[in-house]
């Protein structure tokens, strides 16, 4: 089981997943949800969102730093190798 945090103050938990993909691709979307809310001006994203996906004893097992470019389309912050669609 793993658990996904923002942990921009006050840290808050988003979701959990069964799997550390599933837990990847959370992160991702709400990413792209952060990217909309900059891109309609709905709250300050100057200081960018914080993330961590955590195991069950709580210890953080990856973090990210997103900040939203809105002057362009959203791009995932998942390349192919964490996605596993990486050709050998």
């Amino acid at each position: 089981m793993f658990e996904i945090w923002e942990t921009s103050e006050p840290a808050r938990l988003i979701s959990d997943a069964g799997s550390l993909r599933l837990a990847l691709e959370k992160v991702d979307t709400v990413c792209r949800l952060r990217h909309d809310q900059a891109a309609a001006r709905i709250g300050d994203s100057s200081e960018g969102y914080h993330f961590e996906i955590r195991d069950d004893r709580g210890k953080a097992l990856a973090r990210l730093t997103y900040v939203p470019d809105t002057t362009r389309a959203y791009r995932s912050v998942l390349n192919e190798e964490l996605r596993g669609e990486a050709q050998p």
